[in-house]
């Protein structure tokens, strides 16, 4: 397949774009894993419990699935790099919208700020996830996005530590159960001041993406030409009659909702067992996400193809599965044995189990992009689009998890719902990526 960009020629470097493009995976990161934090102090300050807690993932993530379609023609109209500043502008909307939200301690009005936080997003992925696929070759493409992958979850390391230190300075215990024990005037004035503090982080984020809004429209960011790149686009009428995307977005939404899953409970389920550090539990599903993308640039495609790579997620993703669900809540001898020695506070197996799915399905992003959006030509914008729907995982697969655990009354049993979203990775993997038809 030809690349279609214009810094693919030899004498163009790609390295500017990819800087450009690694700014912004960082602000995808920072954003996106906010919300892991962000969950148990909402359940607190609104008073909710774990089902409505997790609209909190819902309204994130289906702005996605409600935006994808009219960004990708955003896109088509105003170019991706006029896009990109769009959707960094409807971020700093969202960003402010967090200021009301707290001050009012208002949960529809945070799920509305997270909505347009959401809906920046969108044209922000639906634009940047091509440029990686199209700047350099094919066969290593999962290499690029797995770079932009650990800047990404770099992101969602550092920031459940910083929003922990930013929330908390000065407000002592404010886990759930200590502000449940408290006096009725000590707690309205506790969840009070939890609210307001909830301010700070977005309006620096607003800041910062301001900032940013002039990095992309005063750079060299080069547009992408697609419209003359070999492909078996002319062929077909439309983005639906290509199996590898329509399978490959549903692979995504498997995939995202396992992520947020594996992401955003930890920090409930730590919370439900009374592990001390519950609300910096995401930087432990993140760091081991980073792991499994340097794994993904160091061995993709030298040692092992992106399919391959693809297959190996699944599988290890759904033994983690299996770990989470049986595992221990009390013994820490796993934790003991893989990062004890480090004096980082190990935490009981069954939540090192969830950690370790950042782990097993790192790759499955990376490696999904490249096979879906083969031979797309003019199509690739309503492709990317597709697959970015596929983001919705987020918002449907986390509030399954959470009406299971509500219902079930046990956290545990819901990570159950993780192990068919494995599978059918695996079948897209094996089976759904090779489908040029339908017939």
């Amino acid at each position: 397949m030809n690349t279609a960009v214009s810094t693919s020629k030899p004498n163009r470097s790609t390295v500017m774009p990819m800087v450009i493009i690694g700014v912004l995976f960082f602000i995808f990161g920072f954003v996106t894993w906010l919300n892991g934090s962000l969950i148990p102090f909402l359940k607190i300050v609104c008073e909710l419990n774990e089902f409505q807690a997790l609209f909190v993932t819902f309204a994130f993530y289906i702005a996605y699935t409600v935006m994808a379609f009219p960004m990708s023609f955003i896109l088509n109209k105003t170019g991706y790099k006029n896009g990109m500043a769009i959707g960094l502008g409807i971020m700093v909307v969202g960003s402010l919208a967090f200021i009301p939200a707290a001050q009012s301690a208002n949960y529809a009005i945070f799920l509305i700020a997270l909505f347009i936080l959401g809906a920046g997003l969108t044209i922000l992925q639906t634009a940047s996830n091509p440029y990686l696929v199209k700047i350099g070759p094919e066969e290593s493409a999962a290499m690029r996005i797995s770079i932009m992958g650990i800047i990404n979850k770099t992101a969602g390391v550092v920031v459940p530590a910083v929003f922990t230190v930013l929330i908390l300075a000065d407000m002592g215990d404010v886990s759930e159960q200590a502000v449940a024990a408290m006096a009725e005037e000590q707690r309205q004035a506790t969840i009070t001041e939890l609210s307001n503090k909830l301010v700070v982080p977005y309006i620096y984020m607003a800041i910062a993406l301001a900032f940013l809004i002039a990095l992309v429209k005063f750079s060299s960011l080069p547009e992408l030409d697609l419209e003359s790149e070999a492909s078996d686009s002319d062929e077909k009428g439309s983005v639906f009659a290509f199996p590898q995307v329509v399978l490959g977005a549903i692979a995504l939404f498997a995939y995202v909702g396992v992520e947020v899953i594996a992401g955003d409970t930890i920090g409930l389920y730590g919370s439900g067992l009374g592990v001390a550090n519950f609300a910096a539990l995401t930087s432990y599903t993140m760091m081991f996400m980073v792991f499994g993308y340097i794994i993904g640039v160091t061995c993709i495609p030298r040692f092992i193809s992106q399919q391959q790579a693809l297959i190996g997620s699944a599988i290890a993703g759904s033994l983690c599965i299996v770990g989470v669900v049986f595992g221990s809540q009390t013994s820490t001898a796993i934790a003991d044995v893989l990062w004890g020695w480090t004096g980082i506070s190990v935490v009981p197996d069954s939540v090192t189990f969830v950690a370790l799915m950042g782990l097993a399905h790192a790759l499955v992003w990376p490696s999904v992009w490249p096979l879906a959006l083969d031979g797309m030509g003019k199509f690739t914008s309503q492709a990317s689009a597709l697959l970015i729907m596929g983001i919705s995982g987020g918002a449907i697969l986390p509030l399954v998890f959470g009406k299971v655990a509500h219902v079930m009354n046990d956290t545990q049993v819901a990570y159950w719902v993780g192990l068919p979203c494995y599978l059918f990775i695996l079948f897209y993997a094996l089976k759904g990526h090779k489908m040029k038809s339908w017939k």
